[in-house]
């Protein structure tokens, strides 16, 4: 449940439109929930700004689908991750609002559409094989309200690809930097530019790569000054940090 709901129901009472025990009645599921598979943080959106996820990989579709219905009745925005084709038709169905992000995988369900903030994240990926971890991100951020750049395909093994857009690198207030294979692309990209860097390792490579743990530690290792690092893959952390990142400079 997002303030501004409380605040409506707080108001209805204090005005004698609303009585107590119909406040009570929608205000009991705070903090969470129980449906004996899940427990929804309805509290979340109060604490963090942003509502509980649905983090959808291993969920059966039917157990995803009650988890959203009972946040989208407290007056709840729905994030889905890791969200196949299939998690998407069924949400599509439960409400029309529905948008599929399909190469990050994310499906949300707005009420209202937050305003753009001034600073922009700028999404800067390695290869094509890395753009479904950037979507991922990009996804994100455009429901919590950041304004996104991308840059993709510009990797070390054309680095003129890279510098030709370094416009776009200063511009930015926060980078968020996804890379395979060696994953060197974060510690170039930390070496040019003056805002926080999260670089975010990507599975992408081949078998030596394993799974992104090559660039994963090249990441770690990273001699270029305020590069931060996310586990491999993990487009949605990157951009929650992100965002937070560009909110403060709001």
């Amino acid at each position: 449940m997002k303030p501004e709901e409380i605040e409506k129901i707080l108001r209805s009472v204090k005005s004698g439109r609303l009585g107590v025990e119909k406040a009570l009645e929608r205000l009991r599921h705070l903090p969470y929930e129980n449906l004996d598979f899940a427990r929804i943080d309805h509290h979340r959106h109060l604490r963090q700004g942003m509502p509980e996820v649905i983090y959808s990989e291993g969920k059966k579709v039917d157990h995803v689908v009650k988890i959203a219905e009972r946040i989208l009745d407290k007056k709840g925005d729905i994030i889905a991750t890791r969200a196949g084709q299939d998690i998407f038709s069924a949400l599509r169905a439960l409400d029309k609002r529905a948008k599929y992000n399909e190469h990050g995988r994310v499906v949300t369900i707005l009420h209202r559409k937050r305003g753009m903030t001034k600073g922009t994240v700028l999404i800067v990926s390695g290869g094509t094989s890395d753009v479904p971890v950037a979507e991922e991100a990009h996804a994100i951020l455009d429901v919590l309200g950041s304004r996104v750049d991308t840059l993709y395909d510009v990797g070390v093994a054309g680095i003129h690809r890279l510098l030709d857009n370094r416009e776009a690198i200063l511009k930015a207030r926060v980078i968020i930097v996804v890379a395979g294979m060696d994953g060197a692309l974060a510690s170039v990209v930390g070496g040019l530019a003056a805002q926080p860097v999260i670089a975010v390792p990507a599975s992408s490579g081949y078998g030596a790569s394993f799974g992104g743990i090559a660039a994963l530690l090249t990441m770690l290792n990273s001699c270029a000054a305020g590069v931060a690092v996310m586990n491999i893959d993990n487009g949605f952390g990157a951009a929650c940090i992100a965002h937070k990142i560009n909110m403060i400079g709001e």
